[in-house]
């Protein structure tokens, strides 16, 4: 079997339009430095996107080794190939820009445990499309980081959270102080790994209870199957932190999701509570990479990132859920804030 080479990617052609996307996941996110080595990681689909990537870290004057994961094992991948593995034990950044398959939840663990404990600047870019890369990674970074910040200082300091929606979201999260809350708005650090294009603070909640109405998208593999929820939305009762039910009018999808949420002992169990801050994306487009980062609220069920938010816990899934148009009040000792109205920031960037 021929591996891919750099030359090789380099050669693959793609559209310029995916250029400015490209330079910003290099220059102003990942901000690669020429005496870094860069592992770059990618399979068939997204081929073109990861082109374009090379072209510019090959500006940037940096080492890079790619890898197409079709080359180096079958897919849907039980494992992380070990070529990667080891590539990345060298490296100081890694981009992982796939679209990922049915199952594949433990190779990109594997792949995340590395970069963890080595402290790696990654880039998370699972199911990246050129929609995308002329959408959200066009965002200015720089201002979504301002607005990020703005929030995390906020929710760092309430007990609890409250937020609604028109289409009958009613939840409650109640804060553990033990657990840390954490920004990724698309300035990636070595202190946490982030998705691009970036855009949230989330944390580990200490205790959820509600109703939560699914109109936007549910994550994972169940994310290209289902896209928009908007007319067949999801609605899932929560109670101590636990799914205790979950309707919807499309029966497939209810299936799927609860068959989904109960893989493990914690996989019908709120692991992340977030807070979408990427002002860039002005609209929901059936990817969960960054729909998630839409403004307003999303939950996961599932592994809670425990090694970032310090949640003891862990599960062998993650599942995002994203709902519309929130209403957000912050819980203070020392009174009550109101963040967001009908999925827009009342705090400016």
């Amino acid at each position: 079997m021929t591996l891919t080479s750099a030359h090789d990617l380099l050669n693959t052609t793609f559209p310029a339009e995916l250029t400015p996307g490209a330079r910003s996941a290099v220059t102003t996110c990942l901000r690669i430095q020429p005496d870094e080595k860069v592992t770059l990681i990618t399979d068939l689909l997204t081929r073109p996107i990861a082109a374009s990537i090379a072209a510019e870290l090959e500006a940037n004057g940096c080492r890079w080794t790619p890898f197409i994961l079709e080359e180096l094992a079958p897919r849907p991948l039980t494992d992380m190939p070990a070529a990667v593995l080891a590539d990345m034990e060298t490296s100081a950044v890694s981009i992982f820009a796939v679209n990922v398959q049915q199952n594949e939840l433990r190779s990109r663990m594997q792949m995340t445990d590395v970069v963890n404990r080595r402290r790696m600047r990654h880039a998370h870019m699972v199911n990246i499309t050129p929609e995308i890369m002329c959408s959200g990674m066009r965002a200015d970074f720089n201002r979504v980081d301002r607005i990020s910040q703005q929030v995390i200082e906020r929710v760092r300091r309430a007990r609890r959270i409250r937020a609604t929606t028109a289409a009958g979201t009613s939840i409650t999260a109640e804060m553990n102080p033990e657990y840390k809350w954490l920004k990724t708005s698309g300035l990636i650090s070595p202190e946490k790994w982030g998705n691009l294009p970036g855009g949230e603070c989330f944390t580990a909640p200490g205790e959820v209870n509600g109703t939560f109405v699914v109109d936007g998208v549910v994550g994972d593999w169940l994310c290209a199957r289902y896209g928009l929820l908007e007319s067949t939305p999801l609605t899932i009762e929560i109670k101590g932190n636990r799914i205790t039910s979950c309707s919807s009018e499309n029966k497939r999808l209810e299936a799927d999701f609860w068959a989904y949420t109960h893989t493990d002992e914690n996989s019908d169990r709120v692991g992340e509570f977030a807070i979408g801050t990427n002002i860039g994306v002005e609209r929901v487009i059936g990817n969960i990479l960054q729909d998630e980062k839409f403004p307003g609220i999303h939950i996961a069920f599932g592994n809670p990132y425990g090694e970032h938010t310090g949640a003891p816990w862990r599960s062998s899934t993650h599942i995002d859920v994203v709902g519309l148009g929130f209403n957000i009040w912050l819980e203070y000792d020392s009174g009550e804030e109101q963040i967001m109205r009908d999925g827009r920031f009342l705090i400016a960037a």
